[in-house]
């Protein structure tokens, strides 16, 4: 586990970024006198306004839009009527298949009647709160970087006399009412917190913000807070029950339940004994579609479905549903399910300009670094994977598959967090490259966030668009598998057929100027590349062909068992494969070497659980923007 000392070491020399394109160009150090003046009127020593600001929006000002979670501004002042409205559950669409089995009926959490949101609670309405005891109207909170630094620092002031302490100038002395500000409603959060924000006060920063603003903090190492503050906030103890979690995150146990209800059919999970029976490989990020306290409804529902861990917006709050062990329906691919841990953050992936908060991405990075330690799994974009890299099961299937956590999620800024930033590996000439833009510069058009053919508002992306040739006016590459009709590709937000992700590794098929051609689902596609501007970093990495003498190689949504390896009593699961197809002299970069396994989990009762294991192995490759599998049998492997 990592220590609150060598989490910080690993979490804090990353305040680094560059303006977006187009980004107004003020004065260079406008913001940090804004940050400077308000410490002052309002008596909070500017190291905290700082640092707290950092943990909510890492500076940034997201010309006024929200966040997920309707937080607006540096210091994420929250106005989340809106959140509320467009509320629409993950996992509540017609005909999806959470569970992704195909041998049992399919579990969907269609017709599950989704509960009300509650009246919002205070951590979620921060801004109207901030305008009372600044003066400083809502519009002008919500719209004004400097005003919105004035309303935060008015409600640190306010939280530090609540406390019955004194305005004083040590920041140490400000510990209980930074944990007060994260809106935590658990003495374990609110530390959690905290603490994340004295570390970033002891490590510093210097960062140039989406506004193109320097904002420097001074590093100040021998700040020790008066962390027994944190008792006099009357600030709930949080249920540990059996969790599974690093020491440097608040984890509270909401357990899903295992209930039958008669006619074979039970909810909301499997019992297994992972990974004594089966390893895990995968870890999948998710986005909720839903505000916290509907998601806990939700996976306390016996009804629907369930997953691990869930994690809170505002101050990195964690949830455990599931022991480890056991299986969640989440991934709607009953393989993937069956091998991974399924996290989902709360968020809306089409909320036109959204972005999450740092303190979410920090306790995010934590859970991930020690599951992948606890589980030997890599910390790499073909096992540390997005919802929307899951691959149908079979050809039916992938029209239904989901596409969050999407395009906004920051995964260059996540790996840096994670300790694996995505750096050059190989030369110039490599055969594989990383996609890696840099995310505030990298706006390209969405479309569908609000409205159906609709822009969305600009924002930066951590993907890249792929063309049929060297030239931004070339179609789009097909995805067949999406549009058996051979229909181009969008630019639908949710339309994955013809975008490549940040950290995902593809082998190069050409280059050309300022263009780069990668091989993707059976086609060679093209993504804007200039040296001045690179949109990849050249990796090194183990690539397969289809083995001499074949044309063409299937390529699989899972990797199951071959026939003879079911022992009777377990239905043949078909080997069935996806309508691509790996041609000869295409390369794709490898993930991992695996045996064919199923889980045969039908029934109630676990006693009767079984993993089917065969001898055919296969190769986990990264084929488009979602992972697939090929027979070993099939390729052959070569240094890229």
């Amino acid at each position: 586990m990592l220590s609150l000392a060598a989490s910080a070491a690993l979490l804090l020399p990353l305040l680094s970024g560059a303006p977006p394109a187009g980004a107004d160009a003020p004065e260079a150090d406008s913001l940090q006198r804004r940050f400077a003046a308000a410490a002052e009127r309002h008596g909070v020593p500017g190291s905290v306004l700082l640092a707290v600001s950092y943990l909510q929006s890492r500076w940034d000002g997201h010309a006024g839009a929200p966040s997920v979670t309707g937080g607006y501004g540096p210091m994420h002042l929250t106005d989340a009527a809106t959140a509320l409205a467009r509320s629409v559950p993950h996992h509540s669409a017609d005909g999806e298949d959470a569970r992704g089995d195909t041998a049992r009926p399919a579990r969907t959490g269609a017709g599950t009647a989704v509960p009300a949101p509650e009246e919002l609670p205070a951590r979620l309405r921060t801004l109207e709160r901030a305008s009372a005891l600044s003066g400083i109207p809502a519009e002008e909170l919500r719209t004004s970087a400097a005003a919105n630094i004035e309303g935060g620092a008015a409600l640190l002031a306010a939280a530090q006399r609540e406390a019955g302490l004194p305005p004083s100038a040590d920041p140490a002395d400000w510990y209980g009412a930074v944990a007060r500000y994260s809106g935590a409603d658990d003495a374990a959060t609110a530390a959690a917190y905290a603490n994340d924000v004295f570390d970033v006060i002891r490590t510093g920063g210097d960062r140039v913000t989406d506004s193109g603003q320097r904002v420097v903090l001074a590093a100040a190492p021998a700040v020790a807070p008066r962390t027994e503050q944190v008792a006099a906030l009357g600030l709930r103890a949080p249920a540990r029950g059996p969790v599974e979690c690093p020491v440097t995150v608040a984890c509270e146990w909401i357990p899903a339940p295992y209930e039958e209800f008669g006619d074979g059919d039970y909810g909301n999970h499997d019992k297994a004994d992972r990974p004594v029976s089966q390893s895990i490989d995968y870890i999948v990020v998710h986005d909720t579609e839903a505000t916290w306290d509907v998601t806990l409804k939700l996976v306390q529902d016996p009804a629907y479905v369930s997953w691990q861990y869930s994690l809170r917006s505002s101050d990195g709050h964690v949830a455990q549903h599931l022991p480890l062990k056991d299986v969640g329906w989440h991934a709607g691919n009953w393989y993937v399910n069956a091998k991974s841990v399924g996290l989902e953050h709360e968020g809306f992936l089409t909320a036109p300009d959204s972005w999450y908060t740092e303190a979410m991405y920090r306790s995010s990075a934590r859970l991930v670094r020690y599951l992948a330690k606890r589980y030997d799994i890599p910390l790499d974009r073909q096992h540390v994977i997005g919802h929307d890299n899951v691959p149908g099961t079979v050809a039916s299937s992938i029209r239904g598959m989901h596409t969050d956590p999407g395009p906004y999620w920051d995964w260059a800024h996540y790996f840096r967090l994670l300790g694996r930033p995505l750096t050059p590996s190989a030369g110039p000439r490599a055969g594989v490259v990383t996609i890696r833009p840099e995310y505030g510069e990298n706006r390209p058009v969405y479309t569908g966030c609000a409205t159906a053919g609709e822009a969305c508002a600009p924002h930066g992306s951590g993907a890249v668009r792929l063309h049929t040739g060297p030239d931004a006016d070339a179609p789009l590459v097909k995805d067949v598998g999406l549009r058996p009709g051979g229909q181009d590709s969008t630019t639908g937000v949710d339309d994955t057929g013809a975008r490549a992700s940040t950290g995902q590794s593809y082998a190069v098929a050409e280059r050309r100027g300022d263009w780069t051609a990668i091989w993707f689902l059976g086609q060679k596609a093209w993504f804007h590349d200039p040296r001045d501007r690179p949109a990849a970093v050249n990796a090194r990495g183990l690539v397969l062909t289809a083995r001499e003498g074949l044309a063409e190689v299937p390529v699989y949504g899972r990797a199951y068992p071959e026939a003879s390896a079911y022992p009777a009593g377990v239905p043949v699961q078909a080997v069935s494969p996806l309508p691509y197809r790996l041609l000869a002299g295409q390369e794709y970069v490898v993930g991992h070497r695996t045996p064919g396994e199923y889980y045969y989990a039908p029934v109630f009762d676990s006693s009767n659980h079984r993993v089917v294991r065969g001898r055919e192995e296969y190769y986990q490759i990264q084929f488009g923007h979602r992972i697939a599998f090929v027979k070993v049998a099939d390729v052959r492997v070569s240094q890229g």
